[in-house]
């Protein structure tokens, strides 16, 4: 029976291992690889053509793969562009250094949502994690469940304190998925990307924004967005804003 509930116990295991690989790669197809030589020769429209390509199709890429575009577009005065690669690659790879140069470009050209706080960089840490710490709570769920199948002659899984234990548990689970949630975030792409107080052309004009700036999402309606601004509900075409992926 134990060795039965060893395999079983690794089944799981080797499951969430599996299931909690991070949604790039960093394995070279032959795009990338095109991409990546034409870079070093210094060819970077060319390069930058072909990483476009990469991304718009999903195909594996490279996080430095993501760096390398938003250098380039910040080279081309392309400020939308080039904050939308370096929120990409921070997403994945929250670091201080990249915080730091989106601040720097944010400064420089005026753009607003860049502000930095120590609770925003723990977030996005975690919100990294997410999927992982959610794979193993659910594992160590259904491992306890097979201990209590396997193990219900004893009094210990049986007594009222392991069953409410248990069910606090599957409580804090159901929190986690429900309310730790993260709201997606946009970069102004289109000049001028005007907002408006309500999601109708008529509505009152808030104001309007350059490329670049970042908003934080909180609903949709038809053709808008809304979003937070000011800590206000305000609302912008869905073609103003690219959206970050979660």
């Amino acid at each position: 029976m134990q060795n039965y509930l060893g395999k079983f116990c690794l089944f799981f295991l080797i499951w969430g291992f599996n299931f909690s690989q991070p949604v790039y790669s960093q394995k070279f197809t032959g795009s990338l690889i095109i991409a990546d030589s034409l870079y070093q020769h210094k060819e970077y429209l060319k390069s930058l053509v072909v990483y476009e390509t990469i991304l718009q199709n999903g195909q594996e890429y490279s996080p430095q793969m993501l760096l390398k575009m938003a250098y380039m577009e910040e080279a081309l005065h392309h400020y939308s562009s080039s904050m939308y690669y370096l929120n990409l690659y921070y997403n994945l790879h929250p670091n201080r250094a990249v915080l730091k140069k989106m601040e720097e470009v944010a400064q420089a050209r005026g753009l607003s949502g860049y502000k930095y706080r120590d609770i925003d960089f723990f977030l996005t840490q975690f919100k990294k994690y997410y999927m992982k710490i959610l794979e193993l709570l659910l594992v160590a769920a259904v491992i306890i469940v097979t201990f209590m199948v396997l193990k219900r002659k004893q009094t210990f899984f049986g007594s009222n304190t392991f069953r409410l234990a248990f069910l606090f548990y599957l409580v804090l689970i159901l929190v986690y998925i429900n309310f730790l949630t993260f709201r997606q975030q946009g970069i102004t792409q289109n000049k001028p990307a005007a907002l408006m107080d309500k999601p109708a052309a008529a509505a009152k004009w808030l104001t309007t924004f350059s490329p670049g700036n970042r908003l934080t999402i909180t609903g949709e309606s038809d053709i808008w967005y809304e979003v937070k601004w000011n800590d206000k509900r305000a609302y912008i075409r869905k073609q103003n804003l690219n959206v970050l992926p979660n």
